[in-house]
């Protein structure tokens, strides 16, 4: 008896894309494959979503991953160490809190937390900070170092089960304590701030700040500055908190402006300071002691320091591209240091009434700078465009001497071209030898190339001293930043205190 034919016609490997003679199929055949064939494509139209999902989850989920094991790798104890971190306080709870030295060797601040001793008491107060209440300097940037200790495992583990802390890491600062002393004492009485740095790592040398304090006594010093109705402000640290009028400072910023907005004929300005007063959009203008340059182009404006020249050149400047130009060199932006420090401020753009440009342009108007910004602009330059992120901590060793951590030096961006750092050096240099700061550097046995300034503020009743410069010009060695308050007052003169600096860096 012969079985039936099958009416189904079933699909295997051997017929699944093989197409069959249509000649030799069965109507019914037929039909049944055509759904067969449409059954595929719509499960391949409603597979394709689901299989692009599952592709999206895999990948997300191998990033995760990825980010999970990079920062417990690489970045864990650069968020940890974050001084914005709450939890470092606990730390301390375990840890007997590390020793902090300059890079020369001068132990700075030893002991623990609620009895830190500051052996050469306000000589490093700001910059080294203190370990109590807020917290401040390095004591705060380096906060995770001192309360973690890469002591022997085994001494580690001894002190564990009998309950006893361990010691913390020590910080090499990158300070100088000579420069730092130089740099103290040169200020003498007088309030102001002094920056010194490298231009090509970023390292900080010294940094001053007066009025200073005893951070031996922060808790007397602490409470009085923060009682009702105090006026005390020792525990602002003016080098990278003080915001003060740029002076002729500034003038290297609007000569930078005026090249970029006029490149093809920035070397033939010219300007005729002939009288003690010019009108610039309704400003009156003089220069410094109401001295008259006669006719300058823009070497000799900025080596004069003539605020006419500059007033002149503010009036031609289109406000809006100068006003991107200064944000790229950090105006109205944060500046990258790991410490406390302010913003930088240039209110003007398009907009602003233009009585408000002539002043501006060599300094004075409502612009404001920190010592440490300034010390970073004149660092670009020296280092041949190319801004470095400044910084405190050297190294990280354990309480046995054993370096632990080294901090690298790290560029922030470049920010100007050969030719303009070329130019501006020559300009910069002819300050020192033929302008404003020839008398302070006369037999100096190095190069200098630098910008003095003076500024007025308190509604003109005192001036600003300012130095900013570097040293060495072809291979330039050091960044001094200066700023002296009153110096109408107490005779202190920015650019004496930084020939002193330069003197004990070249001994």
């Amino acid at each position: 008896m012969k079985k039936a034919p099958n009416k189904r016609l079933k699909k295997s490997k051997n017929n699944k894309n093989r197409k069959l003679n249509p000649a030799l199929l069965t109507q019914e055949q037929q039909t049944f494959l055509e759904k067969e064939e449409k059954i595929d494509k719509m499960n391949e139209r409603m597979n394709r979503p689901i299989i692009g999902a599952t592709y999206i989850c895999a990948f997300v989920m191998i990033m995760l991953i990825a980010y999970i094991l990079r920062f417990m790798i690489v970045d864990r104890d650069e968020v940890i160490a974050n001084s914005a971190n709450p939890r470092l306080n606990s730390y301390a709870e375990n840890i007997y809190r590390g020793e902090i030295k300059t890079n020369d060797g001068k132990v700075v601040a030893t002991g623990d937390t609620n009895q830190r001793e500051y052996p050469y008491n306000n000589l490093f107060a700001h910059v080294v900070g203190y370990s109590k209440y807020t917290k401040a300097g390095i004591e705060r940037i380096g906060n995770y170092h001192l309360t973690s200790s890469h002591g022997n495992v085994l001494e580690r583990l001894f002190h564990t089960l009998r309950d006893e802390k361990n010691t913390g890491d020590t910080i090499v600062s990158t300070l100088n304590y000579d420069l730092q002393k130089t740099a103290y004492d040169a200020l003498g009485n007088a309030d102001g701030a002094i920056v010194v740095m490298e231009p090509d790592t970023g390292k900080i040398l010294a940094m001053v700040s007066k009025p200073d304090f005893n951070p031996n006594d922060i808790d007397a010093v602490w409470e009085e500055a923060n009682k009702e109705g105090s006026t005390s402000s020792v525990l602002l640290n003016r080098a990278s908190q003080g915001l003060y009028a740029p002076g002729s400072t500034f003038k290297v910023l609007t000569t930078l402006a005026y090249m970029r907005q006029f490149p093809s004929d920035y070397n033939q300005y010219q300007y005729h300071c002939t009288s003690e007063e010019a009108v610039f959009n309704s400003v009156s203008v003089h220069c410094y002691g109401r001295k008259t340059h006669g006719e300058e182009d823009l070497a000799t404006a900025l080596a004069n320091s003539c605020n006419q020249a500059y007033a002149d050149m503010g009036t031609k400047l289109d406000v809006d591209k100068w006003r991107d130009m200064l944000e790229t060199f950090l105006f109205n932006q944060s500046l990258p240091y790991a410490d406390a420090s302010a913003d930088s401020r240039f209110y003007l753009d398009g907009k602003s009434n233009s009585g408000f440009v002539p002043q501006t342009a060599f300094g004075q108007g409502d612009t404001l700078i920190t010592p440490l910004h300034n010390a970073l602009i004149v660092s670009t330059i020296a280092n041949g465009g190319m801004m470095m992120k400044p910084y405190l901590i050297d190294y990280v060793e354990n309480s046995k001497g054993k370096r632990i951590k080294k901090f690298s030096p790290s560029s922030y961006d470049t920010l100007m071209s050969e030719k303009e750092v070329n130019v501006l050096t020559e300009y910069m240099r002819k300050v020192v030898t033929n302008g404003t700061a020839t008398a302070y550097f006369d037999g100096a046995s190095y190069e200098v190339a630098g910008k003095t300034g003076t500024a007025e503020y308190a509604n003109g009743e005192h001036d600003l001293s300012w130095f900013v410069g570097f040293s060495n010009l072809k291979h330039p060695d050091v960044v001094v930043s200066v700023v002296v308050e009153q110096s109408d007052v107490n005779g202190v003169k920015a650019s004496a205190v930084a020939r002193q600096i330069f003197d004990v860096y070249y001994k």
